[in-house]
């Protein structure tokens, strides 16, 4: 037996003899808040609200280290093809990687071409932001980005998160080939004053240039400047110029930077237009920060190392196929979409990155929203329902509106209020008093204390920090790429690939002539076949 399949083997015995302990019995332990969570660079990772223990942490430990993680991050930060399918690097971090970055794939220098990338991105946005590229109504007021999967849940998050930063044109964001998404947004915008960014690096992604052709036909009628008004992020520049648009609005990435890690590149231009460069670069030098942690922090005092383990030892280790993000910021409440992509779509694999089955269940369903709502939405089965669901909490000491710091304590008290709730549950005998002192008894209390009784021992984690800053969100969205990546090094899976969504596209660019009435469906299943007539209105 190899060393990483004992390794589990030990956990799995861990993990069964740890279902009938308390989470809050653990907390007997004076110290146990201090030797369960870590601090870096400003921000609190807590993670003492778990079943892990001494023994339980050292062994999740050693199937780390079992499973080659620091040779496999040497060589992602080396710029070898971890994406083994694609024959790729993994390059994001080359982006946030600041003046002083070094990055090369097969020893040759990746930077050089970045930099000058990078350098007319920053101009245009300074241009854009200043006035002086305008449109055929004068100055840009508005940025429509036009993307889908990480080409939007990256910006539209970051935009949306850092709001109080945002002194550039106001920021909308479509993805949906739903017109009413396109419609929507363009709803009360002027097309001579909007700028329209086509996110997409093929330029081909059915969704992305359906929309695109629609939004250039909108700003085509309304006396708008295309080539003035548009702007490709791509790497297929002449299919961009083809479409209509300027060689010098055209900015590429490399295909070693994925859909879903590229926020900190050329698909971050309009976080860059919203914010402004100097704030933009501080999103990435959080970034960059926690990289360096990541890359130099020994595994039992590093974050994302830790991070992962607390999420393996939940999902493959008990068996919780589920984890809910929770931020305690409205500004956040794109996040949990964000980080369903990030996860989902990276560890949701069933091979290895040899194509053997995989020895463990593999990615959580990731799911959640911005509290306090959610507390209004799905904490009842959170607190009561059957399934466990680990929790992931963040939350800042302080907001942004000095005139509502009454709002922001609130706030906290309840990030924290339900953290504690989800761990000490409420004991029959603590129902039973509540009741008798409203005078209630007998039958009718024991009944009545049923439904109002609740286990507890539900466990979280909490990221706190001072305040949702750049610098600070940089740092948040590094760690989760960094846990993803230490999970999937464990798991043995390739977190960068992603040919589970190809059949999809594979068929509905099938289906679209067959929906329009120009093919016959005879080939389609029943199922197929019946819902395309019933869509077109014919007969049965």
């Amino acid at each position: 037996m190899g060393a990483v399949a004992a390794a589990w083997q030990h956990l799995q015995r861990l993990g069964q003899s740890a279902r009938g302990d308390s989470i809050s019995a653990l907390f007997k332990d004076e110290t146990r808040f201090a030797r369960f969570s870590l601090q870096a660079d400003g921000l609190l990772f807590d993670y003492s609200k778990t079943l892990l223990d001494d023994t339980r942490r050292a062994a999740l430990l050693g199937l780390v280290q079992a499973a080659g993680l620091e040779q496999r991050r040497d060589a992602l930060f080396a710029g070898a093809r971890v994406n083994e399918t694609e024959s790729r690097a993994a390059l994001h971090m080359a982006w946030r990687a600041g003046a002083e970055g070094q990055f090369a794939i097969d020893g040759q220098d990746v930077m050089a071409q970045l930099r000058a990338t990078d350098a007319r991105l920053m101009a245009f946005a300074k241009a854009v932001r200043a006035g002086h590229v305008q449109g055929a109504g004068g100055a840009i007021c508005d940025v429509v980005n036009i993307g889908i999967g990480g080409s939007d849940l990256g910006p539209a998050m970051a935009v949306a998160a850092l709001a109080p930063y945002g002194d550039g044109p106001r920021c909308h964001f479509v993805s949906n080939v739903d017109g009413a998404h396109l419609h929507d947004c363009l709803v009360g915008l002027d097309p001579r004053r909007t700028l329209v960014i086509v996110a997409s690096k093929t330029f081909d992604t059915l969704e992305t240039m359906t929309n695109a052709a629609s939004a250039r036909a909108w700003m085509q009628a309304g006396g708008g400047d295309l080539a003035a008004q548009f702007v490709a992020i791509s790497s297929a520049t002449q299919r961009a110029l083809d479409f209509g648009l300027r060689a010098e609005q055209v900015f590429g990435f490399a295909d070693w930077v994925g859909g879903r890690y590229s926020v900190w590149g050329p698909i971050g231009l309009a976080v860059i237009l919203a914010i402004g460069p100097e704030n933009f670069a501080q999103f990435r030098a959080g970034a960059a920060a926690m990289d360096r942690h990541f890359c130099t922090s020994p595994l039992a005092e590093n974050m994302p190392v830790l991070f992962a383990m607390v999420g393996l030892w939940h999902r493959q280790v008990l068996g919780y196929a589920t984890r809910a993000i929770v931020p305690y910021d409205q500004r956040l409440a794109l996040l949990p979409a964000y980080l369903q992509q990030l996860e989902m779509e990276s560890n949701g694999k069933s091979v290895t990155r040899a194509g053997q089955p995989v020895a463990q269940p593999t990615g959580a369903v990731v799911w959640g929203a911005a509290g306090t709502g959610g507390q209004h939405a799905f904490f009842q089965l959170l607190h009561q329902g059957t399934d466990i669901v680990p929790c992931e909490f963040m939350v800042a000491a302080q907001g942004h509106e000095a005139d509502l710091a009454h709002h922001h304590r609130l706030l906290v008290a309840n990030c924290l209020a339900q953290a504690e709730a989800l761990m000490r549950g409420r004991a029959t005998s603590d129902v039973l008093a509540m009741l008798a002192a409203h005078g209630v008894h007998g039958a009718e209390a024991q009944a009545l204390a049923a439904h109002r009784s609740f286990a507890g021992n539900r466990p979280s984690v909490t990221l706190a920090y001072d305040r949702l800053s750049p610098y600070r969100l940089g740092q948040i969205l590094a760690l989760y790429e960094h846990r993803v990546f230490v999970e999937a090094v464990v798991l043995g899976i390739n977190p960068f690939d992603q040919w589970g969504v190809e059949l999809g596209k594979e068929l509905a660019q099938a289906l679209v002539p067959m929906v329009e009435g120009r093919e016959e469906s005879d080939g389609k299943d029943g199922s197929t076949r019946g819902l395309l007539r019933f869509l077109q209105g014919r007969a049965e």
